[in-house]
C-alpha cells in the first residue's frame, strides 16, 4: 500500500520545477526583455544626436547640441554658454535639427568651393 501512494508521486516532483520554469519566464517578459528594449532605444536616440537638436539631461537642464565628439555632446544652455556632457547623460530629445537642409547647406558650400 506504501508503495502505491509513492509511485503517485512522480509527476508531484515536476511541479516544482515546472513552476519555477514558469516564474522564470514571467520574469523575463515582464521585466528583462522591457529593459534590454528601453536600454537599446536610449543608445540608437543618444547615437544620433547631432548639431542643433534640442535635448533635455537627466538633471534636467534644457541645451542645444552644437558638437558631437565620440562620447561626448557640447551644449549650448544660454546664449555664449556651452557645456559637455557625456552621451548617455542625454535623457531625451525635445526638437530635432533639420538635417536635410544642413546638408544642403554642406553641398552648396562645395560647390562654390570647387
Amino acid at each position: 500500500m506504501l508503495y502505491a501512494a509513492e509511485g503517485g508521486g512522480g509527476a508531484g516532483g515536476l511541479t516544482p520545477i515546472l513552476m519555477i520554469a514558469l516564474l522564470f519566464g514571467v520574469m523575463y517578459f515582464m521585466m528583462i526583455r522591457p529593459q534590454q528594449k528601453r536600454r537599446k532605444e536610449a543608445e540608437a536616440m543618444q547615437s544620433a544626436l547631432g548639431p542643433g537638436d534640442e535635448v533635455v539631461t537627466i538633471g534636467g537642464l534644457y541645451g542645444t547640441v552644437t558638437g558631437v565628439a565620440d562620447d561626448t555632446v557640447l551644449l549650448e544652455v544660454a546664449p555664449g554658454v556651452q557645456t559637455r556632457y557625456a552621451r548617455p547623460a542625454i535623457a531625451r530629445v525635445v526638437s530635432q535639427a533639420d538635417r536635410s537642409e544642413s546638408t544642403d547647406q554642406v553641398v552648396e558650400d562645395a560647390d562654390v568651393k570647387e
